[in-house]
C-alpha cells in the first residue's frame, strides 16, 4: 500500500541522488529556508519527529504549519515547547505476549464494526506490523543436549491454540507478518534484520520517497533499536492497535536530555557495566517522558552493540527513548549484519543531506545535559529489586548483607538441608543463573566473553554449583552461529549453559521450575534465594516465585556467579572455586582480555552469518509450517478455549459516544506504595491452583501442569481479570503485612482483589485505586490497564505515573489523577474504608485540576485538589468513547 504524504510538496520536498538513482525526501534545511524556523541545532532524535511533521503536513493528518514552527521555537526556548502534535510512526513491532491480545482486539473489532453496520475489511493494519513469537518458551529442561528440543516441543504443546490464532491473523489481516517461534527475540530480530534506519517507499503519486525508519512496539524495550538511529519506543497494545488503524499518536514535543559520553572503556569492563551506571545516573536525574540522546567523542569508540544495550534499557531509566545519531558506526553495523549496499548508501546520503549525521561539528541544543567518562566504569551488578539499584562488584557482598538486614530482615547463615542432596541451602545462594534477554545477547562482545570464561573454567575443571539452574537463551540464531564457529558453545555446555531456546525465558519470568527439593528447602527456611541474569528487569516476583533477590549482570558475570553459586562472595578477592588439583581459582584467572574477545568477534561475527540465518526468517520450522488454520474474514471464537476469548469491550456498543461522568461514591479497591510496576499490576509468570485464575482453569478441567503463565493467557480476559493485582509480592496497604492479590470486600473482610471487585460491581459501586510515586513503572503491557478497567476501577490516583501506563489507562477509559499540594495517600491517612467522589469531569480540559471529596470511615470529610492526567484533547474523546479502540471503531464504522 503506498504511503500517504502531504500534497503541498513545493516548500520542503527535495530530491537526492543515490548510486545514480533519484529519490525524493522532505528536507529540514528547505523548511528552514522557507522561514518555518531555525532547525539547525535540533537534536537528531527531534529532527526525526520534525521530518514526520513535514511529510504529513497538508495530508489530512492533522499536522499544521504551526506544528512545524513549534520545533524552531523549541530550540529558541532552550529545549522546551510542550506543544501537542500528531505523530505517525512508519511501522509497528509486537511480541506474542502483547501481540496475542492485540490481535484478539482486532478480531473483536471486526465483529464490532459489523455490529455497527460497517465493513469488516476496515479493520486492517494500514502500517506494516511484524509480530515475533519470543515470549512463550519456558525453561523446563536445562543443562543437557536435549534441552532445546524438549523446551520447543513443550512450547508447542502449551501454545498451539495461540499459534493457530496468530497464524489465522497473519492470513486474515493485511500488512501483518509473524516471525515463528524459535527464531529470536523481537528486539534483536528488529535490530539485526527488520530495521533499515532510512526507509523508502512509493507515495500516492507513484514517486519514491525516503524517510527515517520509525516505529512503536508493544514491548517497552522497543527502544533497543534507537542504538541504530531508529526512533522507536514502547506503547501499550491498545495504542499500537490504534496506530495500526491509522490513528496518530498524540504526544507533546518532548524535552531532550543530552548524555555526553567521553573516554574509553577500560580492561575488564563490559557494555553491561556501562549501561547499569547509565541507568543509575538517569533515574537519579529524572527523565520520565523525555527523550535522551547520547553524544560526545566517546561514541567514536562505542560499538553499536553497546549502544543498543544502552538504548534497550531506556524503560529502566524512565526515558521515552535513548537515541544514538547516525554515524560511521551505524553504517559499519548495517554492513556487517547483511543490509543491502544500496540501503547503506541511502542512509549515509540521506543523513548527511538532511542534517541527521553525527560528524565532528555535531553540537545540538539540549534541554539539559549530563556527562560520563567511560574510563571510570567498573564491573557491576544491579539489584535486588530494581534495575537502577547499581552495585559496584567490589561492594556486592557487603551490599547483599545490608539488603538481608534492611530489606529482607532475615539473618545470614541459616542452613536448611536439601533432601536427597549432599548440600544445604542458605540465603544468598544463586539458584538461577541465566544468559538471556535482548539486552545483552545482542552484544557479541559480552557473549563471546561469557564463552571464553566458560572455556577457561572448563579447562581448569570448574563447573556450576549443583543447586544452580543454568540456561543460555540467545536473542537470535546468529548468536549460536558465532558461538559454534568459535567453538565456545561446547565450552558453555560443559558447565551447564546449554541452549534452552531462542526467546526471553528468564527475563520475562519463564525461568521454569527449580528442583522441587531446593524449592522446599527455601520455603522451609524462609530463605532469600537469588538469581543472576543478563536481563533488563529484576522486579519483585518476576523471575521466579522461589527467588526474592534478583541481580542483573553481564553474561560473563552470570557464568562466574554460576561457578561461585552465591552472592555472599567478594568476587574481586575471594576464590570462585577450586581447580581439579584443589588450587583456588579467582575471577581474574577466568576473565578474558579485551583483545581476546575482539579477535574472536572479528573472526566469527560475519555478514554471511546474518544473511544465512535471516534468509527464511518468516518460514519457521516444520512444526510451524504444519499449524493449520481456517481461511476466514472473522474469527470463529471456540467457546471451550481457555486461551482465546472474545473480549467484552465492543459488545453491545452503540454508534455514538457518551460523556465523561463525575465519579460519585466510589470505594477503594487498593492502596499501593511507590514504584508499583506493571508486573505488580498484571504479572506475566506462573500462578497457583489457589488463585482466582487457577480456580477458573481448574473448573474447566485444565490441569495445573497446563496452566502455562499469565503472559500466555492474555488472549482470555477471564484469566487476566482474575490475575490483575495478583502478583505474589504486591502489598496492599489496606492490609497489614499481607503479600499477594488481596484486599477487603464490601463486608470489610479480606478476600481476593477479583472477588471484591465482582462484589462491588454487582452492587453498582465504582472503584478507585490509590498509589505512590512512579505508578505503572516498567513494562508496556496493556493488560495492566485492561485488567484495571475490567475490575470496575474508574480512577487511579497516584503521586506520579510512568509514561506508558498513564497512556494505557486513558486508552482503556480509566482516568489517571495526580495528587497536588503535597497530598499523598500517607498524609491523607487513607485506610481503605473511605468513599471518594470526584467532580468537574463532565467539563474537563487537558491537565485540569478538579476537586475530590474524601469521606472517611468515621464520617469526617476532606476535599483535596487532583490534577487530571488526561493530557491532550484527543484523550478526552477517548474517555468519552470508553477507550481509544471504541473511538477508532466508531469512526471507521461512520466512514463505511
Amino acid at each position: 500500500m503506498p504511503i500517504k504524504v502531504g500534497q503541498d510538496t513545493a516548500k520542503t520536498r527535495r530530491s537526492l541522488s543515490v548510486n545514480g538513482k533519484s529519490i525524493s525526501y522532505y528536507s529540514i534545511p528547505a523548511a528552514q529556508e522557507a522561514g518555518l524556523g531555525d532547525f539547525s541545532n535540533l537534536p537528531a532524535a527531534l529532527k526525526v519527529v520534525l521530518e514526520n511533521m513535514l511529510r504529513f503536513e497538508d495530508s489530512g493528518f492533522s499536522v499544521s504549519v504551526d506544528d512545524i514552527k513549534a520545533f524552531g521555537e523549541w530550540g529558541a526556548n532552550g529545549g522546551k515547547n510542550p506543544r501537542e502534535i500528531a505523530y505517525r510512526p512508519a511501522r509497528v513491532l509486537m511480541q506474542d505476549f502483547t501481540g496475542v491480545p492485540a490481535v484478539v482486539d482486532l478480531a473483536a473489532m471486526r465483529d464490532g464494526i459489523k455490529g455497527l453496520g460497517g465493513d469488516a475489511q476496515k479493520i486492517n493494519p494500514l502500517n506494516p506490523v511484524d509480530l515475533v513469537i519470543d515470549h512463550s518458551v519456558m525453561i523446563d529442561e536445562f543443562g543437557n543436549p536435549r534441552a532445546f528440543q524438549m523446551n520447543v516441543d513443550r512450547e508447542y504443546e502449551r501454545n498451539m491454540e495461540r499459534y493457530q490464532f496468530l497464524k489465522w491473523g497473519q492470513n486474515a489481516f493485511n500488512n501483518f507478518r509473524v516471525v515463528p517461534p524459535g527464531t529470536g527475540i523481537c528486539h534483536q530480530v528488529n535490530l539485526e534484520y527488520l530495521a533499515q534506519t532510512v526507509w523508502s517507499d512509493t507515495d500516492q503519486n507513484g514517486e519514491e520517497v525516503a524517510y527515517p525508519d520509525t516505529l512503536v512496539g508493544t514491548d517497552s524495550h522497543t527502544t533497543m533499536v534507537n542504538g541504530m538511529a531508529v526512533l522507536g519506543w514502547g506503547v501499550g497494545g491498545i495504542e499500537a492497535e490504534a496506530a495500526m488503524l491509522g490513528q496518530p499518536i498524540s504526544m507533546l514535543i518532548p524535552e531532550v536530555v543530552g548524555f555526553e559520553l567521553t573516554g574509553s572503556m577500560i580492561e575488564g569492563t563490559t557494555g553491561t557495566d556501562l549501561v547499569l551506571k547509565v541507568v543509575e545516573m538517569l533515574r537519579e536525574k529524572g527523565v520520565v517522558g523525555k527523550f535522551v540522546e547520547f553524544y560526545g567523542e566517546g561514541l567514536d569508540r562505542l560499538p553499536l552493540a553497546d549502544r543498543a544495550t544502552i538504548a534497550n534499557m531506556a524503560p529502566e531509566y524512565g526515558a521515552t527513548c535513548g537515541f544514538f545519531p547516525i554515524d560511521g558506526e551505524t553504517l559499519r553495523y548495517m554492513r556487517n549484519t547483511g543490509r543491502d549496499e544500496d540501503r547503506i548508501a541511502l542512509v549515509e546520503a540521506y543523513a548527511k543531506e538532511n542534517g541527521f549525521w553525527r560528524g565532528e561539528d555535531y553540537a545540538p541544543i539540549y534541554t539539559d545535559t549530563l556527562s560520563l567518562d567511560m574510563g571510570t566504569i567498573v564491573p557491576a551488578i544491579s539489584g535486588p529489586k530494581r534495575p537502577q539499584d547499581y552495585v559496584a562488584l567490589t561492594d556486592a557482598k557487603a551490599a547483599f548483607t545490608r539488603e538481608m538486614e534492611e530489606t529482607f530482615k532475615r539473618p545470614m547463615g541459616k542452613q536448611i538441608e536439601v533432601k536427597g542432596e549432599n548440600y544445604g541451602m542458605e540465603s544468598g545462594k544463586v539458584v538461577i543463573a541465566s544468559i538471556t534477554s535482548c539486552t545483552n545477547t545482542s552484544n557479541p562482545y559480552v557473549m563471546i566473553g561469557a564463552g571464553l570464561v566458560a572455556r577457561k573454567a572448563a579447562a581448569l575443571g570448574l563447573n556450576r554449583k549443583p543447586w544452580v539452574k543454568t540456561s543460555l537463551a540467545p536473542g537470535s540464531q546468529v548468536v549460536s552461529a558465532y558461538l559454534e564457529a568459535a567453538g565456545l558453545q561446547e565450552d558453555l555446555d560443559k558447565i551447564g549453559f546449554n541452549l534452552v531456546g531462542y526467546g526471553c525465558t528468564t527475563c520475562i519470568g519463564n525461568s521454569g521450575p527449580i528442583q522441587r527439593e531446593i524449592s522446599e528447602a527455601i520455603a522451609e527456611g524462609d530463605l532469600v534465594a537469588t538469581s543472576v541474569l543478563s536481563g533488563n528487569r529484576n522486579f519483585e516476583g518476576r523471575i521466579s516465585p522461589d527467588v526474592r533477590a534478583n541481580y542483573l549482570a553481564s553474561p560473563p558475570l552470570v557464568v562466574i556467579y554460576a561457578l561461585a553459586g552465591t552472592l555472599d562472595i567478594d568476587l574481586t578477592t575471594e576464590p570462585v572455586g577450586q581447580d581439579k588439583d584443589g588450587n583456588d581459582v579467582y575471577m581474574k584467572d577466568l576473565w578474558p582480555s579485551t583483545q581476546e574477545v575482539a579477535a574472536l568477534v572479528e573472526q566469527t561475527v560475519t555478514r554471511e552469518a546474518f544473511q544465512s540465518k535471516y534468509a527464511d526468517v518468516f518460514k519457521g520450522d516444520e512444526k510451524w509450517q504444519n499449524v493449520e488454520v481456517p481461511q476466514q474474514e472473522t474469527y470463529d471464537w471456540p467457546p471451550t478455549s481457555t486461551y482465546i476469548q472474545n473480549p467484552p469491550y465492543f459488545q453491545g456498543m452503540g454508534p455514538e459516544p457518551g460523556t465523561i461522568s463525575n465519579i460519585d461514591g466510589a470505594k477503594v479497591l487498593l492502596i499501593l506504595g511507590d514504584m508499583i510496576t506493571t508486573d505488580h499490576i498484571s504479572p506475566a509468570g506462573s500462578f497457583a491452583t489457589t488463585t482466582p485464575a487457577g480456580k477458573y482453569l481448574t473448573e474447566r478441567q485444565v490441569q495445573p501442569r497446563e496452566f502455562n503463565s499469565y503472559g500466555s493467557r492474555r488472549g482470555n480476559h477471564e484469566v487476566m481479570m482474575r490475575g490483575t493485582f495478583a502478583n505474589i509480592r504486591v502489598k496492599n496497604e489496606m492490609l497489614d503485612g499481607v503479600e499477594g492479590g488481596y484486599t477487603k470486600g464490601p463486608d470489610g473482610q479480606q478476600t481476593s482483589v477479583y472477588e471484591a471487585s465482582m462484589a462491588y460491581q454487582e452492587m453498582g459501586v465504582p472503584l478507585v485505586v490509590f498509589g505512590g510515586e512512579q505508578y505503572g513503572a516498567g513494562s508496556s503491557r496493556d493488560w495492566a490497564a485492561k485488567g484495571t478497567a475490567l475490575l470496575g476501577v474508574k480512577a487511579v490516583i497516584a503521586e506520579s505515573f510512568e509514561r506508558i501506563h498513564r497512556s494505557n489507562l486513558v486508552g482503556m477509559g480509566v482516568i489517571p489523577f495526580e495528587f497536588t499540594g503535597g497530598d499523598t495517600r500517607k498524609t491523607l491517612g487513607l485506610k481503605g474504608d473511605e468513599t471518594v467522589s470526584i467532580d468537574g469531569l463532565d467539563s474537563v480540559e487537558p491537565l485540569q485540576e478538579v476537586p475530590c471529596k474524601i469521606v472517611y470511615g468515621d464520617g469526617t470529610e476532606k476535599t483535596i485538589t487532583l490534577k487530571c492526567r488526561i493530557d491532550t484533547a484527543p484523550e478526552i474523546e477517548y474517555i468519552e468513547n470508553g477507550g481509544v479502540l471504541q473511538y477508532v471503531l466508531r469512526n471507521l464504522a461512520k466512514e463505511g
